[in-house]
C-alpha cells in the first residue's frame, strides 16, 4: 500500500482486488447504517464521521479487516457476545478475510457507535467535547487535550 492516502478511494484502490470488493461493501454498509456520514482519511485509514465526530475507522491488513471503534461502544451482553470472536483489543475488532464478512453485525455496530457519539454530543447540560469538562478546566486542564 502507498504511504499516504488523500481519499478513501485512494486507500481502497491500493488494496488487492478481492479486498477492494470487501471495503466497498463495508463502505456501503456504513453509509446505509448512518445516513449523512462523511468519509475522510485519519491515521491513514478510511474514517467515517458524523457531524464532525469520528464514528469508525477501517483498515485492510494481510489477513483481516480491522475496525476501530474508539472508544469501544457500550453494548448489551448479547451484542458483546456477538462481537467477542472478533475482539483483538479494546477498541479493535478483526474480521478475518478467509471468513464471510458479517456485514449485518458491522451495520448494527456502526449504528450503535453513531448513536453513542450523537448522545454524548447532544446530551443537554454536557459539554460538546466530552474530554473537556468544567471541572477539568477549573483544575487547569488543557481544553481538548487528551
Amino acid at each position: 500500500m502507498a504511504d499516504h492516502f488523500a481519499t478513501v478511494d485512494d486507500y481502497i484502490s491500493s488494496c488487492p482486488d478481492d479486498v477492494q470488493v470487501i471495503l466497498e461493501q463495508l463502505r456501503r454498509t456504513i453509509r446505509k447504517a448512518v445516513p449523512g456520514v462523511d468519509e475522510t482519511i485519519s491515521y491513514q485509514m478510511p474514517t467515517f464521521t458524523l457531524n464532525g465526530r469520528k464514528v469508525v475507522h477501517l483498515a485492510a491488513w494481510k489477513h483481516h479487516i480491522g475496525i476501530y471503534p474508539a472508544p469501544a461502544p457500550s453494548a448489551d451482553a448479547a451484542f458483546e457476545r456477538e462481537l467477542a470472536p472478533y475482539r483483538a483489543a479494546e477498541g479493535t475488532l478483526r474480521f478475518p478475510l478467509q471468513q464471510p464478512m458479517p456485514y449485518d453485525l458491522i451495520e448494527r455496530l456502526v449504528v450503535l457507535l453513531a448513536e453513542q457519539r450523537s448522545a454524548v454530543h447532544h446530551r443537554p447540560g454536557r459539554p460538546a467535547d466530552r474530554r473537556t469538562s468544567p471541572a477539568r478546566s477549573a483544575r487547569g486542564g488543557i481544553p481538548g487535550h487528551r
